[in-house]
């Protein structure tokens, strides 16, 4: 076990390090802005008058994304029946508006290609998983993300070898705010709650280490051009560096 010491903070007798991927690893702002002003165009296409809606309820304003909004913290299935929910709105069938949605979704995939390409991780953060790791500690992420998109991440920076686990919203029995997705990796990693960190960026990653009983939350800062609000995180960190280990 280490101390983990971030902004005048230590967390004791820690075993594991939890992240979560965007907005904290990975530098998707301009990624996810661009899906999402892809998809509502697409919608739009079929369904006049939904683009400007669709595009607030995602959390798109201009050129800036919402760091707590919906695309940034909902999986793609909440996303999908937040789309739903407006086109149906027009008068269409929920059925039909369901399908309009989804099809749209897939084919602004099939435009942006290769999300891990996008993305890169952020300044710093390759270093400061090298130096978690070399200090013994279990790492994992966990993401509102797909497991596919996260572990394409892992895979086209090459972070094979740091992280341990990569769990992402398309399990079928929990996703974030609900501590058993915390729960559930602990367990697999083979540690118990009180002993594993979580690092992240949104309120969800908070309530969920919260009502797991996590040994803590720490809350970055550095992942969005607008600021980040996290009320009640143990400690706010403004750059992977901050982040340090001692025996």
């Amino acid at each position: 076990m280490v101390t983990v010491e971030c902004s005048g903070h230590q967390f004791h007798n820690i075993e594991a390090v939890l992240f979560d991927k965007d907005g904290t690893l990975a530098n998707s702002e301009e990624f996810l802005r661009s899906l999402a002003q892809k998809r509502s165009r697409l919608i739009d296409a079929q369904v006049p008058g939904v683009q400007e809606p669709l595009l607030l309820a995602f959390g798109v304003d201009g050129d800036r994304l919402n760091p707590a909004g919906l695309m940034a913290v909902g999986n793609r299935q909440e996303n999908e029946t937040a789309a739903a929910a407006y086109i149906a709105e027009t008068g269409k069938d929920w059925i039909e508006s369901l399908e309009v949605a989804r099809s749209a979704f897939v084919e602004a995939d099939s435009y942006l290609l290769s999300k891990a390409d996008y993305t890169p991780p952020f300044a710093g953060i390759s270093n400061c998983l090298e130096r978690l790791a070399s200090a013994g500690l279990k790492l994992g992420i966990l993401s509102a993300d797909t497991t596919a998109n996260i572990q394409a991440f892992v895979a086209r920076y090459q972070f094979s070898e740091v992280f341990q686990l990569t769990l992402g919203s398309d399990r079928p029995d929990c996703k974030k705010p609900d501590p058993r997705f915390f729960q559930v990796a602990c367990h697999q990693l083979g540690v118990r709650p009180q002993h594993a960190l979580s690092i992240g960026d949104a309120t969800s990653d908070l309530q969920m280490a919260r009502q797991a009983k996590a040994a803590g939350f720490v809350g970055v800062r550095w992942g969005w051009s607008q600021p980040v609000r996290l009320t009640g995180a143990d400690s706010l960190i403004d750059q992977p560096e901050q982040l340090q280990v001692s025996a």
